[in-house]
Formats: C-alpha cells, sequence, structure tokens
C-alpha cells in the first residue's frame, strides 16, 4: 500500500521551459488544511508535498506539483530564507540550516533545511500560535510545582517530535503568569513566541542573536535572569555553565534527546573525562529538580496522539541514586515506581491506564512500553477479560497466540 494521497488546490506556474517559481505561504496554508492534527510538512525531491498526521505521512496531490524537481524543493528554501544571511551561510558551509518561518495568521514553523544527493530538502515542524496550556497538552499536576522553584535544573527529554518544547513552552506562559520573575531564553530557532505577562520575557535565538548557546547561557549570568531556558543541552561546554548557573540560583529548563530518566543521567555524565565524572554526578544530584520524559503514542481512535509522560523528582532517595549509581533495586525506574505519593510516575504505569480507559490499544501501548514483559505481566487481567469477550468463532489456537503477544 503506497502512501495516502490527498488533492489540493492548482499553485500557478509558469510553462515548463521557464524557471517555477512557488509561492510558499500559500502552498504551506493549502497543507495545514488537510487535517487539524498536521505536526510536520516535507518537501523532497522526487515526491509531492507531503504532511505528517498522527506520525504518518500524507503525500498531498497539488496540481502543479505532483512531483517536486530539486529546483522545486531549492525555490522553497530561498523563498523560506528569503535574505536571511545566516541560514544561507550555514546550509552552504554546514550542508543543513535551522531557522522559524511564519504565515501571518496561519502558523509558525520551525524549519530544518538540508542538502543531500546535491539537492534540498525541507521539513517544517508547526509551531502553534496559541502557546499550549497545561490542560491543553494532558500534563500531570505535579509539573506545576517546576513554576515555584527557585533554583536549579529541570529536564525535559525524548525524541525529536515528542513535544519537549510545548512542554517547556506551557509550563514558562504559567510561570509568566504567575512571577514577576526576568526570564531568559536561548533557542535554536525561536519557536513559542512569549509575550510580556507578569514576568518580563527575552528570547534570544541561535545565530542572529547569538553564535553559541554557551556564549549566550555565559552572557545571562551577567543579565540578572531568575529563569534560563536553553534550547537544547548539546556539549559539554553547554552542560557545565548549565550546572554553574543553577549552583547561583538560577532556574534552569532545558532539554535532552534521551528516552527517560536513566539515559539523561548518563547521557550528562557521559560528556566529561571519566576523571571528572564522580564530581558531576554529585553536582547533578545535588541541581537536579525534574526530569520529565515523554513519549507521543497514538490514540486507539485515530484522532491524534496522546503524549506519555515519566517524572523523576528529586527526594533523598533519588539523589543518591544519581550520586551514586544505579544498582540492583535501586535504579531510577524503582524510586519512580515508588514514588507516586511524591508526584512521580513511570512510562509502564501511564500506559498501563491509559490501555485500561481504552485511550490507547494494547499492542501499540506495549510496543512504546520501556519493559515489555513487565508490563505484559500487570495487565494479565486485562488480556484474560479480553479472552473472555472475544468473539466465540475464534479457535482457541487463535486465543492462546493471542495472550502470547
Amino acid at each position: 500500500m503506497g502512501t495516502p494521497t490527498q488533492t489540493l488546490p492548482p499553485q500557478t506556474a509558469p510553462t515548463p521551459a521557464a524557471q517555477r517559481t512557488i509561492h510558499t505561504a500559500p502552498l504551506v496554508t493549502a497543507m495545514l488544511k488537510a487535517s487539524p492534527h498536521v505536526s510536520d510538512l516535507i518537501f523532497s525531491p522526487g515526491r509531492a508535498p507531503q504532511i505528517e498526521v498522527s506520525g504518518q505521512l500524507m503525500e498531498l496531490k497539488y496540481k502543479g506539483l505532483e512531483c517536486l524537481s530539486s529546483q522545486d524543493t531549492l525555490c522553497i528554501a530561498n523563498d523560506i530564507m528569503g535574505k536571511n544571511e545566516t541560514p544561507i551561510r550555514k546550509l552552504e558551509q554546514d550542508g543543513s540550516a535551522d531557522l522559524s518561518y511564519g504565515v501571518s495568521g496561519v502558523a509558525r514553523f520551525r524549519v530544518n533545511i538540508f542538502k543531500q544527493r546535491g539537492s534540498c530538502a525541507i521539513v517544517m515542524r508547526v509551531v502553534p500560535d496559541k502557546i499550549p496550556g497545561f490542560q491543553d497538552l494532558n500534563l500531570p499536576e505535579a509539573l506545576k510545582e517546576v513554576v515555584d522553584l527557585r533554583n536549579g535544573i529541570v529536564l525535559v527529554t525524548g525524541p525529536t517530535g515528542s513535544g519537549k518544547s510545548s512542554t517547556l513552552a506551557a509550563i514558562l506562559d504559567k510561570m509568566n503568569e504567575d512571577k514577576a520573575y526576568h526570564i531568559l531564553t536561548i533557542e535554536d530557532p525561536i519557536e513559542f513566541l512569549h509575550r510580556h505577562k507578569k514576568a518580563t520575557i527575552h528570547q534570544r535565538e541561535l545565530h542572529s542573536d547569538t553564535p553559541t548557546f554557551a556564549l549566550a547561557l555565559r552572557a545571562a549570568l551577567r543579565q540578572a535572569p531568575k529563569v534560563i531556558l536553553v534550547g537544547e543541552m548539546r556539549d559539554r561546554e553547554t552542560i557545565e555553565i548549565a550546572l554553574e548557573a543553577s549552583e547561583t540560583g538560577h532556574l534552569v529548563m532545558s532539554t535532552l534527546h534521551t528516552i527517560d530518566a536513566s539515559k539523561t543521567v548518563e547521557r550528562i555524565v557521559g560528556v566529561f573525562p571519566l576523571a571528572d565524572q564522580q564530581a558531576i554526578r554529585t553536582r547533578l544530584s545535588k541541581a537536579f529538580r525534574f526530569i520529565v520524559s515523554q513519549r507521543l503514542l497514538p490514540k486507539a481512535d485515530g484522532k491524534g496522539r496522546i503524549a506519555v509522560v515519566e517524572i523523576l523528582k528529586s527526594t533523598m532517595r533519588t539523589r543518591e541514586y544519581v550520586e551514586k549509581g544505579e544498582s540492583e533495586g535501586k535504579s531510577l525506574l524503582d524510586a519512580m515506581r515508588d514514588g507516586s505519593t511524591e508526584g512521580m510516575q513511570h512510562f509502564d504505569g501511564e500506559i498501563e491506564k491509559l490501555i485500561r480507559a481504552g485511550i490507547v490499544e494494547f499492542d501499540t501501548g506495549l510496543s512504546y512500553s520501556t519493559n515489555t514483559g513487565n508490563l505484559r505481566l500487570e495487565m494479565a487481567d486485562f488480556l484474560e477479560e479480553r479472552q473472555n469477550n472475544a468473539p466465540a468463532h475464534k479457535s482457541s489456537a487463535t486465543t492462546a497466540l493471542e495472550i502470547e503477544r
């Protein structure tokens, strides 16, 4: 079965003999109208324009753009970059460029333009105009505690496209409404536009406002913010300055591309030389306040995805495990399983709730779980009930296979 397709209104184009002119703004506007759940737009040579909906790609047959050429994608890239010299230079020198792009009254996008096989491809992540709230994202109430933190490090982790930026934006917006703080963000590129409310927010963009995260973060220590948001902990220098900032009375929030709390600690410690790693463990154990990990699961009804959130909170027990390392029976996962009264939760426990509530299919939940075997055992009663409610015409062999699966 091929990629799903949908026909869009015609795009004005000159004769084949002339170089095609593509107007990006009306094109992306039409693409967004194809579904209320579009997360990404993709322009790739050899394919029609594509959208990603609930994790699945769909081709859009835009008349005149049934199959994009390398010249077409270059034209779209140039239109997006305009006369902005920074992404043009980055694309030429590094082979890829990050930037933001907006269509007034429609949407904003986080854009990555990159070279492949000698041509350009473009991926545009949709950034909603409205900053999402806790209810919009179905975030746990425990995360509202971040708003009242005075210092330390809060990390939101997960794979690309798991909603890390949205979660941080919701927390920051809540803080903006409740606290008379100076908040500074360093982003690549700026995604959600925060307006001054009770707080004063300054947003700096990599390359246009500052050359590196580390340089901007070091400068931030002299700019008197209470809260610093760093788009991503990319390197050793950034991590080191973030730790320093948290130790000198700042609240630092950032993201990492790690799948859970344990891997997050490993990643941070692992960027330092072996001789320094114990000292970093000790500093991190004292500095971290929350490590929040996210996964997006497709809903059973096919209408979008739902975030599953794992929360590791700083307690005497979790600080000890971060400082001394994990061992049998003393893992961060064990602490999260036992820490529900303190606001902690773990992936498999949250996935189990969604399966039992009928929000997520059993097989889907299982495929996203941390420990498939344990989750299957925890849900033995659910499987038995499903077996008992199965249609009578099913053979016993089929039922047995279902239980095994």
